[in-house]
């Protein structure tokens, strides 16, 4: 799957984004180079038409070259090749765009002046080829590469070497042919692998959609044009601008994009844009933005999970001393026994056999042989004394342990549901000021800022407005701060989820909320909680008034009394039949 991503942006897709870029940056000017990551590049233009941002990108993962108009942080101190750039094509006027045959080589010819004031051409070449994508500048008089963003040596490539000084050559072609040199006649292999290794410039989900249809395992039916009518016909609508671009979303995260339809893959829902460059741009940005929550969410989740699993046995440990405390009441009968029949114990046994007078049966009682009857006795009274103390401590040692349970089971609720970087961030922060993830250097904390509460925000049918903390900092400032006494609170019972604040306006109270609205605010409850794939999941719900914070909790941990309970299927207002 990882490679079929890798090859969303294929030849086709480069003949598209050249085709853009060529009507809407052919005799810009570049006003100024930036380079935000080790490999990217930031190119403002300005044009006939207004101010454009050209991105390029050559990281194995998301190779592009689109329009965007997303935000980028640069660096303090230019890289060595943005200053390069800055010299050498800064000022300078874009020319020519063109594509290499059918390759995914997008070349950009630019002229500009030198330092002593003289014309010259220069030629900005990105290659997108995985993690062999790179971005070089070459000097289009004499062909030599001025440099690379990602340098080459022989010791790497005895083939192709990328260094400034050096002679640029092209990847070396392939034995394929250039998918724009297909046309509807010609005869291609029904089979989607035998086309890949026919046909240059195309992805593996476009060969799968020119040979869908085909075949005797398939109902022709369905789709009758042959694999290369299809192949000219994405051609056309390429050359004729008559193209939608779309991507296609799994669960919120992109799985694959092209400017024509996909068969296999709409069960998903697919999102339409104006462009290729916007369509491109969604697709990248979103799922680096996702690869990036998962980076970031497996240390805070793998840190949270240890810290219950410790607390958890620490429960069992703590159990069982518990229960061997509550069993303690066999000293106090062996220290009274004792003590009633002192005379009667031999001095150095190793046990005494007395009538146990509640109930008129034989015990025995070890004794140690080192001590006489009398401390024998008072040593099982001491022992009784502790046992009875332990009992008080281990209970209060127990509930403090289900608290830390309950909280770290909200934070790893919280950390599986989160979906953007600064979300993941702030549950850092949580985690640093709890103690379970050891805090930052304080260089790299310096600058950063408490985020601003963004709470989710739903409206139910009657226009009641529905808020939902996204981490346990973000309840605690709902419930604590943003709600007034009289609106409404609710929570999934016993169940780690997110604190719901129901507003209530216009003097209205719980006793003003019709039972339906009081459902769909506890199925938002329930959604946003580790029950949402589950059915009849209770909810609490109470006046915020009736909801305390104890001195010293954890962040979102709260009591609260005068609680009703209903049972509701999880659900968004949108997903609710009404």
């Amino acid at each position: 799957m990882v490679e079929l991503l890798h090859m969303a942006y294929d030849g086709i897709i480069t003949y598209a984004i050249t085709k853009e870029l060529s009507d809407r940056i052919t005799l810009g000017k570049i006003e100024k180079v930036y380079q935000p990551g080790p490999e990217e590049l930031l190119v403002h233009i300005h044009t006939r038409c207004g101010n454009v941002r050209l991105f390029i990108s050559c990281n194995s993962q998301s190779a592009r070259v689109c329009l965007t108009t997303g935000s980028y942080v640069n660096p303090d101190q230019p890289p060595t090749f943005c200053m390069l750039l800055r010299k050498h094509i800064q000022g300078g006027r874009i020319t020519e765009i063109r594509q290499r045959g059918s390759e995914r080589i997008i070349e950009i010819d630019i002229e500009a002046q030198n330092e002593l004031g003289f014309s010259v051409s220069r030629r900005l070449i990105a290659e997108i080829m995985a993690k062999h994508s790179n971005i070089v500048l070459v000097d289009i008089e004499s062909g030599k590469i001025i440099d690379a963003i990602k340098r080459i040596s022989i010791d790497v490539n005895r083939y192709r070497q990328l260094l400034p000084g050096v002679i640029y050559q092209y990847p070396p072609e392939q034995d394929k042919i250039p998918f724009r040199s297909v046309t509807a006649d010609m005869e291609l292999p029904h089979d989607d692998r035998a086309l890949m290794s026919r046909i240059g410039g195309i992805s593996p989900a476009i060969s799968r959609e020119m040979t869908a249809g085909c075949g005797e395992q398939h109902d022709l039916s369905i789709r009758s044009v042959q694999p290369a009518k299809r192949l000219a016909e994405i051609t056309e609508s390429v050359a004729s601008g008559d193209y939608i671009p779309r991507v296609y979303i799994d669960e919120g995260t992109p799985r694959e994009f092209h400017i024509t339809d996909l068969t296999e893959y709409e069960s998903l829902e697919r999102k339409d844009f104006a462009s290729a460059s916007e369509c491109a741009e969604y697709f990248f940005s979103n799922r680096e933005a996702s690869n990036l929550v998962r980076q970031k969410s497996v240390p805070l989740l793998k840190a949270a999970q240890a810290a219950l699993s410790k607390a958890l046995l620490k429960k069992k440990k703590l159990a069982e001393d518990l229960l061997s405390a509550e069993n303690s009441d066999r000293y106090r009968l062996y220290g009274e026994l004792l003590t009633a029949n002192i005379h009667a114990v031999r001095p150095g046994a190793r046990k005494a056999t007395v009538t146990n007078y509640y109930d008129g049966s034989l015990i025995d009682i070890p004794l140690d042989e080192k001590i006489g009857p009398s401390a024998n006795a008072q040593r099982y009274f001491k022992k009784y004394s502790k046992a009875r103390t332990a009992i008080h401590e281990k209970q209060a040692q127990l509930e403090d342990n289900d608290r830390d349970i309950a909280y770290l089971e909200s934070v790893i609720q919280a950390i599986e549901t989160a979906d953007t970087v600064p979300l993941l961030e702030a549950i850092r922060s949580e985690l640093e000021s709890t103690g379970y993830v050891r805090r930052r250097a304080k260089a790299s904390q310096r600058k950063r800022k408490a985020p601003k509460p963004e709470p989710f925000r739903y409206t139910l049918s009657d226009g009641t407005e529905v808020l939902v903390g996204r981490n346990n900092t973000e309840n605690d400032y709902l419930t604590m701060k943003t709600a007034s006494k009289t609106d409404v609170w609710m929570h999934t019972k016993d169940i780690p989820g997110s604190h719901v604040i129901v507003k209530l306006t216009d003097g209205r109270s719980l006793a003003d909320l019709p039972a339906e609205i009081i459902y769909e605010a506890a199925a938002i409850a329930a959604y946003h909680s580790k029950a949402s794939g589950s059915s009849n999941v209770p909810v609490d719900y109470v006046p915020v008034r009736y909801v305390k914070k104890p001195n010293g909790a954890k962040p979102g941990m709260v009591i609260f009394t005068h609680n009703q309970t209903v049972y509701v299927h999880p659900g968004l207002p949108e997903e609710r039949v009404k």
